[in-house]
């Protein structure tokens, strides 16, 4: 008799062990990528991370309520609300049928990195126009849009 139950014991001890593996493999799949530190040694947020971070401030048709309070800097919120009929976070007055960010671009030396953002207008999108967002490289703070620039080639 004991050792049918020492071998139910251990055949339950291994079960455990294989169910506890299995969950651990489940959560470690499920986990954010975003748990680990993206940023480069030097704490500055990385091309990919300016990228990602404009993708998701403009989103497909420009920045929501949430990004619009939150997501600009201080600077940018005054010079916002000080531009009448004219939305500058899109360099437009109406909302446009899409929005393309292109590669990120950093520059260590001036502390900031920036992408174009170019967007689409028209009945299927056709005529587009484009600007450039600025954004701070420093991740010691959270990252925000520091400005706008709606005459890039000027």
């Amino acid at each position: 008799m004991f050792r049918i139950t020492a071998r139910s014991a251990r055949r339950s001890a291994a079960a455990a062990a294989g169910v506890a593996a299995a969950v651990g493999l489940v959560l470690s799949a499920t986990l954010p990528a975003s748990a680990a530190p993206a940023t480069d040694p030097n704490n500055r947020y990385t091309a990919a991370e300016i990228r990602t971070f404009l993708q998701d401030f403009y989103g497909e048709q420009g920045p929501g309520h949430f990004a619009r309070t939150y997501g600009i800097s201080p600077y940018l919120a005054q010079r916002v609300k000080d531009t009448d009929g004219y939305d500058l976070l899109l360099c437009a007055q109406n909302t446009p049928r899409s929005i393309d960010i292109g590669p990120a671009t950093t520059a260590q030396s001036l502390g900031r990195g920036w992408a174009t953002v170019t967007t689409h207008w028209g009945g299927s999108g056709e005529n587009t126009s484009s600007f450039k967002a600025y954004v701070d490289l420093d991740a010691t703070r959270t990252i925000q849009l520091l400005d706008v620039d709606c005459e890039p080639d000027a």
